[in-house]
């Protein structure tokens, strides 16, 4: 959905502060809504639906359990979760003849 949101439990990020969680829900709220800044009248609504998903994503943060899975290692640091190792080198194609 939105790129620019990062993944913001444990063990992809260590230290989650308040500012992360609130552009998380900024850039949600904006790709929901269509509006990078709203206009002064929807500002309001605009505020307290940041502020709600600011919430909700605090409360989720705090009641995950997060569990080693048995058939996957856990990645080796933070941000280190989607990152996927290089394909290893092709050998050439014979050419063809005849």
């Amino acid at each position: 959905m939105c790129r620019s949101i990062k993944t913001l439990r444990e063990p992809y990020t260590e230290q989650v502060t308040t500012e992360d969680v609130q552009a998380a829900a900024l850039q949600y709220v904006r790709k929901v809504s269509g509006f990078r800044a709203p206009a002064a009248h929807n500002a309001e609504a605009f505020q307290a639906a940041v502020d709600a998903v600011s919430q909700a994503t605090a409360d989720l943060l705090d009641r995950l359990e997060v569990r080693p899975s048995p058939n996957r290692p856990a990645p080796a640091g933070p941000g280190t979760g989607s990152v996927r190792s290089p394909r290893p080198a092709r050998s050439p194609r014979p050419a063809r003849t005849g």
